[in-house]
């Protein structure tokens, strides 16, 4: 009888359904290619390295040319003293002068005062200087004392006769006006700019020797100017402006 009960109750408990076996997972959706986000990412990663190699390639193209150390005034050339050499980007829309062509470049002169700084191009060098309109250049021998220390191309300043004698009737004849007093002391040009000083000379010689300097200067007040520095009576004051 026993054995019976024991039967029919586990013949029961077979028949209920059995349940999910431990560990088992849901089953999950499968996921949404997206190939337009895939082929961009594609994109940027192509066009980052071809923009690495662009610059890699302009780094590379370089050239060496003249670059100018110290001011040239108008008129006169460079030399070794006053250039180096300085790498840049190759630009075919500016005419750099390249550090092999230095030689030939020392045979020609700068067309208008270069600073300090710079680098060289074609443009700035010719057979001679070139003169502005309705100015001219004026040159003169000064001792020290008739000019400042340390003066140098670039600065602005005034030019007064000294020493000399009233020549009020030969100024007023050269046409030089108001600017031009007519006695001892008195002002020449009110504002020149000084194209060219020999520098460093009052360093090797004796004092009484003379420094040549050449000043840009209207056309208008040339005249006087020369005349007064062939008789040694010229003066020069540094003025505002530099």
């Amino acid at each position: 009888m026993k054995i019976q009960e024991r039967a029919g109750a586990g013949a029961g408990r077979s028949a209920a359904p059995a349940g999910p076996a431990v560990g088992d997972r849901l089953p999950t959706p499968p996921r949404e290619r997206k190939p337009a986000l895939a082929a961009l990412a594609v994109l940027l990663i192509l066009v980052g390295a071809l923009g690495a190699t662009m610059l890699v390639l302009q780094a590379g193209d370089r050239i060496e040319v003249v670059k100018i150390t110290e001011p040239i005034p108008a008129g006169q050339p460079v030399t070794d003293s006053n250039t180096t050499s300085v790498m840049v980007a190759e630009d075919p829309g500016i005419h750099y002068v390249e550090w092999s062509q230095l030689d030939a470049l020392k045979k020609l002169k700068a067309v208008s005062a270069i600073p300090a700084g710079v680098v060289a191009v074609g443009e700035m060098f010719g057979d001679e200087a070139k003169v502005p309109s309705g100015k001219a250049l004026v040159g003169m021998s000064l001792k020290e004392g008739q000019y400042p220390a340390g003066l140098e191309a670039g600065d602005v300043v005034a030019a007064y006769r000294v020493g000399g004698t009233s020549r009020s009737g030969s100024d007023d004849d050269a046409g030089t006006g108001g600017s031009a007093g007519g006695g001892s002391d008195s002002l020449l040009v009110e504002q020149a700019r000084v194209d060219f000083v020999q520098a460093g000379k009052s360093d090797d010689i004796v004092s009484s020797a003379n420094n040549p300097v050449t000043l840009l200067v209207d056309s208008a007040e040339a005249a006087v100017l020369t005349q007064a520095a062939s008789n040694g009576e010229v003066a020069l004051v540094l003025v505002p402006g530099n």
